[in-house]
Order: structure tokens, then C-alpha cells, then sequence
């Protein structure tokens, strides 16, 4: 018995063109998709740079910073070596991020009374953002000249906070500084500018 050849059929031309078509789309969508992953690391490592580098990003903890700040919110510092007093700021203080108000600066002569109100070079804080004023922790002499090269920093809440006030604490080197709090983002319902 003679076997029968099976008849092999060749793709149509407009086969060939759909299956051609199929594999070069195929090749585009790998081409963008991979495209796509390499911008999104570029851009995620360009964030993480900048946040790193230039404006670190932080959480609140603790109370010492309120009514300014509440336990939870998250701030956003901008990298600077200008202060000014009233700049809200943070530093690495025993490998913590802290975050404190500027009240003097180096060479600045300043006294707390003993209502907890602060004077410096012999005029008077105007400071709005203190709920409660308040001698605290405190066991400096006065009159207190603050060091060259550094920075008394304060909390808001001044009869809880722990700051320049106390010699244990004390004044803040300015190369120690992380930042000066420029923004708050969350929460969105206090989102707040404090300016550069």
C-alpha cells in the first residue's frame, strides 16, 4: 500500500504581513515597556538624591513643637547654612532628627525671665507661635551669650520641651543643622508654606 503524501499549505502573503506585524508590535511594546521601567528608576533615584541631598523629609514625634507642629504631621526641610531667629529648623541631636525653633545666634547676649519670656541683645521675643510660655527646663546663668558657630533653639511648647535651655541640651553647632522646615504636606488639611 503506497503511503499519501500530506499536502503542506504555505502561509497566505496577508498571513505572513499579520504574523510580521504581530512580532514588530510585540518588539515596540518590550522596546516602551522597558523603555517605561528605566525613566521610572531614573526618576524614583532623582527623588531619592534630592530628598537625600536637598530637601529631607521627616515625621513629627513628640509634643515639644506644638501648636506648630502635632505628633504625625510630616515636614519638609530645605538643605541651608542661613538661619535666622524664628526659622523653624532640624538637626541630628543623639542620632535623632530634631526639630526646634532659632531663637539666638552666635554672639547673641539672651535672658529668659522668670515667666518664660526670652529677650535677646536687650529686646523682647515677640513670639506668637507660644501657646503657654513657660521657664522650663532650664539651668543656665543669664545673661547667656551664645556661643560663635552655633544656634539656641527652642520648642514651642515650652513647658515640656527639652532644648538649648538646658546645659545637657545646649546650643546647637551650626555644621550639626539638617535643614530649615520649609513645608508641611501632610496632613492635607494642614498643609502649610513657611517660606525659605
Amino acid at each position: 500500500m503506497a503511503m499519501r503524501k500530506k499536502k503542506t499549505s504555505f502561509p497566505s502573503l496577508e498571513e505572513i504581513q499579520q504574523e510580521m506585524t504581530r512580532v514588530k508590535s510585540q518588539g515596540r511594546y518590550h522596546q516602551a515597556l522597558r523603555s517605561t521601567v528605566s525613566t521610572i528608576v531614573v526618576v524614583a533615584a532623582l527623588a531619592v538624591l534630592v530628598a537625600a541631598l536637598l530637601l529631607p523629609v521627616m515625621r513629627v514625634i513628640g509634643t515639644s513643637m506644638q501648636p506648630a507642629f502635632q505628633p504625625g504631621d510630616i515636614i519638609v526641610a530645605y538643605k541651608t547654612d542661613t538661619y535666622l531667629p524664628g526659622d523653624l529648623c532640624c538637626f541630628y541631636y543623639n542620632n535623632k532628627l530634631i526639630v526646634k525653633r532659632v531663637i539666638a545666634m552666635g554672639g547673641d547676649r539672651l535672658e529668659i525671665d522668670d515667666d518664660g519670656r526670652v529677650t535677646v541683645n536687650d529686646l523682647q521675643l515677640d513670639e506668637p507661635y507660644v501657646a503657654e510660655y513657660d521657664f522650663g527646663q532650664c539651668d543656665l546663668d543669664f545673661p547667656f551669650v551664645v556661643p560663635e558657630n552655633t544656634l539656641f533653639v527652642m520648642g514651642d511648647n515650652r513647658p515640656v520641651a527639652v532644648d538649648s535651655r538646658s546645659i545637657n541640651f545646649g546650643c546647637i553647632n551650626t555644621e550639626d543643622m539638617v535643614g530649615k522646615i520649609i513645608f508641611r504636606v501632610w496632613p492635607f488639611n494642614a498643609i502649610e508654606f513657611f517660606g525659605l
